[in-house]
């Protein structure tokens, strides 16, 4: 009885406590505030802040500063916490969300049904995994008070955020050591800057800004600064340089942002906040951008297409859309060829989930994928992930782990072709303004725990991303492609020339891709994925083509060359090595990998009839010279035979074995002495 009776008493006094911390709560009413001018300035603020609150959709960023001027006035309303708590979860700022939704839940645990549930959001954003977990098993489905889909709390909601956070437990038991730059004052702002799309060989970078003093600069009617504007800027060696507004036609009176750039920082995509949001093109032609153009309605629809990223050989187009038709999930990554007639193919289930996918970007090896998804493994919203299509299918999603994704949304992570810098933008203490650019590195000193919040494209219309970092750095795996980049210039002249670059595979005799070098500067950058035998071929009307060969085998790791290119008129004495002419050794057989080349031979001289060649073979200086001198005439009279079996008249060619005569280096290297084997033609008359 005793025992029965002190039970009893102890549940009387805990729920006598619960009352009393219920009753915590401290209305807005005049019986609790003798300064009625401050109360009903606090209320009619908070009529304010319900009418945005209220809308559908909610208009959160408008309701929050109404809210906390009417919270000065009353800190200790556990609904008015409530409400600062959720207009906190959908900002900038989502972290700042926690010390109101605890201190309701103080206050008043009843006070809104889905209060265990922001509660755990908000300790889930804050890493605080076993919390955010027990919060999470309280919560119970709900509809949003105010009617709509927006703040409704579903069954897999909470089960989702429930795995979300149990992953999150097993990511950071391994974190990924990384440390990350302040890209500077030259290409960041006291305003908000983000993102950030990079060249392949990181020399350019073009950004999206909300700076008052961009030109016809005016505010964003929905609260969020000013409209945005696309930036650019060039590496100067040791820093960026001074970010300058592109200006019309690429940036117009509304949003345009940054999405996607190709490889040799010649062909933009913004995005346009136009009805439906779609993605445009806009062109570099000389220093001046192109007016973007709308990318067909294969890409574009009626429905929102948020992110894109080109192919390395700029044939395809990997882009996000919210389309229905075919769809997984809120938003899928489709792929599609840009001058084909077929539809947008859907990547399918390997990559795309029943949850989101965004921020998609196809790294210059033409394999690797970055991408950010709700689903996979998750450890909150959005993660980033990497895949490698192999085979004809793409790898199992990675995630690139703690402390690059967090527990809020990670998107728009793009990386040089090296995979070395990773380029984001972040909200932190220390920065220069409200979001700056960041550079990541993955292979560095030691710098100490670094804690910010990353903030998206209007274009994804998504929420900010925190981004841990910690050290010391590791090596990364080295990506498989090599970066070739020049300037085309006119031989005689040393004037910069726009050319066309053909990158062909001289196993198949496909041409993989075709370039333009830039029409002011002359100036051109191909991507090669490594695995492939590159016959590379620069030609522009009045002069002879240059030709180049890049044989990389598959394990070939990251590399950057410079090559430029002279290219020289057609004229008589004009020389030109025909570097895609393959031999066996000690033999005059032409392989099979010389077809494109003398394909292109016999086009030169079928388009020209008074042209004629000496076509002209040499050799390093091993061997005895009467050895070599034969096989170099052997070698250039199977060019002259296979062109004249292919329609050009034998009187047009002559061939000439030089053996090892004509070096155009020592022979003292291994590298020089296969420059000295070669085969190449000479203008005799045109």
């Amino acid at each position: 009885m005793t025992t029965t009776i002190t039970r009893l008493l102890l549940a009387a006094l805990l729920g006598g406590a619960a009352l009393s911390a219920s009753a915590q709560s401290v209305p807005f009413s005049k019986d609790k505030f003798s300064d009625k001018d401050g109360l009903k300035n606090a209320l009619r603020e908070i009529k304010a802040g319900d009418e945005a609150y209220q809308a559908d959709p909610p208009r959160y960023t408008a309701a929050l500063p109404h809210y906390l001027q009417a919270q000065k006035f009353n800190p200790d309303n556990a609904g008015l916490n409530v409400k600062i708590g959720d207009c906190y979860l959908h900002s900038p700022s989502k972290m700042a969300s926690l010390e109101y939704l605890q201190k309701a839940n103080k206050l008043d645990p009843t006070v809104d049904a889905r209060l265990h549930y922001l509660l755990a959001r908000a300790l889930h954003l804050n890493a605080k995994w076993a919390e955010a977990i027990k919060e999470y098993q309280q919560s119970r489905p709900v509809s949003n008070p105010n009617g709509g889909e927006e703040g409704s709390v579903s069954a897999d909601d909470i089960a989702r955020h429930i795995r979300e956070c149990k992953n999150g437990q097993q990511l950071v038991k391994t974190p990924v050591r990384v440390f990350i730059d302040n890209a500077g004052p030259e290409l960041n702002s006291t305003d908000s800057d983000y993102g950030p799309v990079v060249s392949a060989d990181e020399s350019t970078i073009l950004i999206t800004s909300r700076r008052p003093n961009a030109p016809n600069a005016k505010k964003d009617p929905n609260g969020d600064g000013y409209y945005e504007d696309i930036y650019l800027a060039t590496w100067k060696g040791k820093a960026w340089g001074k970010a300058t507004n592109l200006g019309e036609p690429v940036n117009s009176d509304g949003h345009d942002a940054t999405v996607g750039l190709s490889p040799d920082g010649q062909h933009l995509l913004v995005y346009v906040d136009d009805k439906n949001g779609d993605i445009n093109e806009a062109n570099l032609r000389g220093t001046t951008w192109g007016r973007p153009q709308g990318l067909g309605s294969r890409i574009n629809t009626v429905h929102h297409e948020s992110s894109a990223s080109y192919s390395p050989d700029g044939r395809y187009l990997y882009f996000v859309s919210n389309k229905p038709d075919g769809s997984r999930g809120a938003s899928d990554i489709y792929r599609v060829e840009i001058e084909g007639r077929g539809p947008a193919v859907n990547l399918g289930p390997e990559i795309n989930t029943p949850y989101g996918e965004e921020g998609v970007f196809m790294m210059p090896d033409g394999k690797t994928m970055y991408f950010s998804s709700e689903g996979h493994n998750s450890m909150g919203g959005y993660d980033i992930f990497k895949s490698t299509y192999l085979d004809g299918h793409w790898s199992e999603p990675e995630n690139l782990g703690w402390p690059i994704n967090t527990p809020d949304d990670d998107v728009f992570f793009v990386t040089s072709a090296s995979g070395r810098h990773g380029y984001y933008s972040s909200e932190r203490p220390g920065g220069l303004g409200a979001k700056d650019i960041y550079r990541i590195t993955f292979l560095g000193p030691e710098k100490q725990p670094l804690l910010s919040q990353e903030d998206q494209l209007l274009a994804s219309r998504l929420q900010p991303v925190r981004q841990t970092l910690l050290a010391p750095a590791v090596a990364v795996a080295s990506a498989k492609v090599t970066i070739l980049k020049g300037t085309i210039t006119d031989n005689a002249s040393k004037q910069p020339i726009e050319a066309t670059i053909d990158l062909i595979d001289n196993v198949t005799g496909q041409n993989i891709a075709t370039f333009k070098s830039n029409a002011t500067s002359g100036k051109y950058l191909v991507s090669l994925p490594s695995g492939v035998n590159y016959g590379i071929v620069v030609r522009q009307d009045g002069y002879l083509f240059h030709s180049e060969n890049f044989d990389l085998p598959a394990n070939a790791a990251y590399a950057e060359v410079v090559k430029d290119i002279p290219l020289k008129k057609l004229e008589v004495g004009a020389t030109i090595i025909l570097k895609n002419i393959f031999f066996d050794t000690g033999k005059a057989t032409l392989r099979p990998e010389s077809t494109a080349e003398l394909e292109r031979l016999q086009k030169l001289l079928t388009e020209s009839p008074n042209l004629k060649l000496e076509m002209a073979g040499h050799t390093d200086n091993v061997g005895k010279p009467a050895m070599n001198q034969d096989l170099s005439q052997r070698r250039a009279q199977a060019v002259v035979t296979y062109l004249t079996q292919h329609g050009i008249a034998t009187g047009r060619l002559t061939a000439v074995g030089y053996g090892d005569t004509k070096p155009v280096v020592p022979n003292t290297t291994k590298v020089g002495r296969q420059l000295n084997r070669r085969t190449e033609f000479k203008v005799t008359a045109n």
